[in-house]
């Protein structure tokens, strides 16, 4: 009996999916719940499982090709008398001759080396074997930062022996990564954008030609925050199991703000204006194909723990390329924190439909004037990015200043005043 694997229902702002890569090839045994294939959209890799043990009859489509909701991906054979058989070449199966496709074996052979999508293609292109990559990801897990780095580093060596002429493989290997420009040295590496890049790309576009955006600036003065997190930090981690960061805290405080003026909450549809009666908040965090923000859920529910363990697991999640499409699609206002590569100050874009974004920027010791007195505080530039359409000048400022009085006398936020 044949059954087909399909390509998966797609949210409705997806429209289709590039096949990143093959786990399997026609012919092969598959296990049932075992990875088949990874889809690339413009969001995140999707993951299609066998939904049968069987031999692969059919694969329809190839690396690199654009694919949509419910298209067949490959065809299993389920029955037992062909599962408990080789596919039909006895002559190749018993003896397992060379073969030009060498690539397949050499990422089989390191099944417990986990590999990320991208990589894994790249490696395949390449043909380097998993052996030879170190991951830099969590466990060990190859990103496709460390397959171009292992490229850049290979190129090196082969450049120098001027004497020794190239392999007919080296030579079809270095046209897809490098370009050369003429002048002794003169390299450029030139890489397609991906789909999420190209698709960040996309939306920031979007955001500058479809919305008013205006950015409005304030300073927060974060010692109240840093003393209530040197006295608790101990004792949070120990019952928590997570450190006590600043992101739960502007979380909070953001959604205070947001409860006080639901415009900043809201969001444009055609003529109308949508006033969101939740509080889906984006974290904006940094993957290793790019930015991506995924959401808390009704923010106004959970404790400063439970958000603390929710942003750890996404980021770490984000690294491994492992979020699930409904983990960053929605929400209703973002948090941008520029301030962990060093921002001291930015302007950040809309993250459509979303009509707010708040941007965080790094902690320095300023001289501040307090009571007529010279003091040094830890302060905090905040901008506030909104879409001037819907929101006025007037809500934005207080907006902020909202975010600032919670952030300067935090038990606010726990008593709720």
């Amino acid at each position: 009996m044949s059954v087909e694997v399909r390509v998966p229902a797609l949210p409705e702002s997806v429209a289709d999916a590039v096949i990143a890569d093959w786990h399997k090839k026609a012919g092969d045994r598959v296990k049932r719940d075992e990875m088949l294939v990874d889809l690339e959209t413009d969001k995140v890799i999707l993951e299609v499982p066998a939904i049968s043990s069987g031999v692969i009859r059919e694969v329809r489509f190839n690396v690199g090709d654009t694919v949509t909701a419910d298209q067949v991906l490959a065809v299993i054979d389920d029955s037992a008398e062909e599962t408990a058989q080789a596919p039909a070449t006895p002559e190749t199966s018993p003896a397992p001759a060379p073969s030009p496709e060498k690539k397949q074996p050499s990422l089989e052979l390191d099944e417990d080396v986990p590999v990320s999508p991208s990589a894994r293609k790249l490696m395949a292109e390449n043909d380097i074997e998993v052996s030879a990559v170190r991951g830099s990801g969590r466990s060990g897990r190859i990103l496709k930062e460390d397959v171009l780095a292992y490229l850049e580093k290979s190129a090196q060596p082969e450049q120098q022996r001027h004497a020794e002429p190239a392999s007919t493989e080296q030579k079809a290997e270095k046209p897809r990564m490098y370009e050369q420009q003429g002048g002794e040295g003169r390299i450029e590496k030139r890489v397609p954008m991906t789909r999420l890049r190209a698709r960040i790309a996309e939306r920031l576009l979007e955001a500058q030609h479809n919305a008013a955006i205006l950015t409005t600036f304030n300073e927060v003065n974060m010692k109240p925050v840093m003393d209530l997190r040197a006295t608790y930090k101990d004792r949070f981690e120990k019952e928590y199991g997570v450190k006590l960061g600043f992101m739960s805290f502007f979380v909070k405080a953001v959604v205070e703000a947001l409860k006080k003026f639901p415009a900043v909450n809201a969001s444009i549809d055609g003529n109308d204006i949508v006033y969101h009666g939740y509080y889906d908040i984006g974290i904006a965090v940094s993957g290793p194909k790019g930015l991506v923000v995924p959401i808390l859920r009704n923010a106004e529910d959970m404790t400063l723990a439970q958000i603390e363990q929710a942003i750890i697991a996404y980021a770490t999640r984000a690294n491994e390329n492992t979020l699930a499409i409904e983990d960053i699609t929605g929400g209703t206002f973002t948090i941008s924190n520029g301030g962990v590569f060093g921002s001291m100050l930015s302007t950040p874009i809309l993250n459509p439909p979303q009509s707010g974004i708040l941007g965080m920027h790094t902690i320095k010791e300023r001289p501040m004037v307090v009571n007529g007195e010279i003091t040094v505080l830890p302060m905090m530039y905040l901008a506030l990015s909104y879409d001037h359409r819907i929101i006025d000048g007037r809500e934005a400022v207080q907006f902020l200043v909202t975010i600032k009085d919670m952030l300067e006398e935090p038990s606010r936020m726990l008593l709720g005043v």
